[in-house]
């Protein structure tokens, strides 16, 4: 029987080349109205990068998202291998890899939504998280100062699976996606000390964020390949042959 529970996607697609480029980035308005006619799709958002893992201000003019939040996981499936935006940007990437997530926790609030709904946690297999903030712009240079701090922190955890910075809005609207083993080495990282605890004591103290949101997600499938993604995270890829 179909599932009903909400399926979140997040596709990333590499370009080669000044016209490869130059085109995704165009796409990120010219492909708008195509989104908002996808079946099951009830929230979505196109994103840029950051240079060098993510974690910088500077943009990163080769690699591009694609966040959706489907009614199902069939349509999230449907959508990310047939629908307009997805096959136009995965006919001219050199390199593309798309997630799917079960939502299980989240606080706060998108463009003034709440996207993800949440679903009873299985407690197996890797562990995703989101957060996404909107960034004050009075506060945006010290909040920038902090970040390559953070960054070296998470790439030496030996913990952490993949990791991205990406944003809608360069330097002002930023999204931070983290994959885990599992829930306890998450919340190790957030325990611990150091320039990631100091940047969210300051975050509260001087209330940097005009908007933001906190999420969890288990991975219940993948599509496609990455630099440096070695082993599939999907707890069970077998059912996922027939999808890529």
């Amino acid at each position: 029987m179909e599932s009903t529970m909400q399926c979140v996607s997040l596709s990333l697609f590499r370009f080669d080349g000044v016209a490869a480029r130059s085109w995704a980035f165009a796409m990120m308005g010219a492909a708008r109205p195509s989104m908002a006619r996808v079946p099951g799709l009830r929230f979505w958002k196109l994103c840029g990068s950051g240079t060098g893992e993510g974690f910088t201000p500077f943009p990163n003019t080769a690699v591009y998202a694609v966040l959706g939040a489907f009614e199902s996981d069939s349509a999230a499936r449907e959508a990310t291998k047939t629908a307009r935006a997805w096959r136009l940007f995965r006919s001219r990437a050199s390199e593309d890899w798309t997630l799917f997530l079960r939502p299980i926790s989240a606080r706060g609030a998108w463009s003034g939504e709440a996207p993800f709904r949440i679903a009873e946690d299985s407690g197996d297999g890797p562990i995703a998280a989101l957060t996404r903030a909107t960034i004050k712009p009075s506060v945006a240079a010290r909040f920038w100062q902090r970040v390559p701090d953070i960054s070296e922190v998470i790439g030496s955890d030996p913990n952490v699976l993949f990791k991205i910075g990406i944003g809608e809005v360069p330097l002002l609207h930023q999204i931070t996606f983290s994959v885990w083993p599992d829930a306890e080495s998450m919340a190790q990282f957030a325990r611990n000390g150091g320039p990631h605890s100091d940047a969210i004591r300051a975050v509260r103290t001087g209330a940097w964020f005009r908007e933001e949101l906190y999420a969890r997600f288990r991975i219940v499938g993948e599509m496609g390949r990455w630099p440096g993604i070695d082993a599939r995270l999907a707890p069970d890829p077998a059912p996922l042959e027939a999808t890529i």
